[in-house]
């Protein structure tokens, strides 16, 4: 019995690698975009901080940010504990940990963003 299961391929790699290039992109515009809106408010103090968050735009970007960084996060940690850790039930661990870890922060960043 023959399986027509693809494990890996080039489509496979592609997305990831694309994946990888559209969020460092995205995160890149939220970065110059925090730095210009952190310039002209100048915050000090937590009201001015505050006032920098307020905006349902800027909530927005941050979240958009934060879902970049952490699927950005994903995808280099898998491919670290695919590439450097041989033993399978090891890197299973380690790929579930970084899973829990990442949507853990993910829960975090909405409790104080919303």
């Amino acid at each position: 019995m023959s399986s027509n299961r693809i494990i890996t391929g080039a489509h496979y790699g592609l997305r990831d690698w694309l994946g990888q290039r559209v969020t460092a992109v995205l995160m890149a515009f939220y970065t110059v975009l925090f730095v210009v809106v952190v310039l002209v408010k100048k915050p000090i103090d937590y009201l001015a901080w505050y006032g920098v968050f307020t905006p349902w735009w800027m909530k927005v970007a941050t979240l958009t940010f934060l879902a970049a960084l952490f699927y950005h996060a994903w995808v280099g940690m898998r491919d670290i504990w695919m590439d450097y850790v041989q033993h399978t039930g090891v890197r299973l661990v380690l790929q579930v940990g970084t899973i829990i870890y990442l949507v853990a922060c993910g829960m975090w960043a909405l409790k104080i963003f919303t």
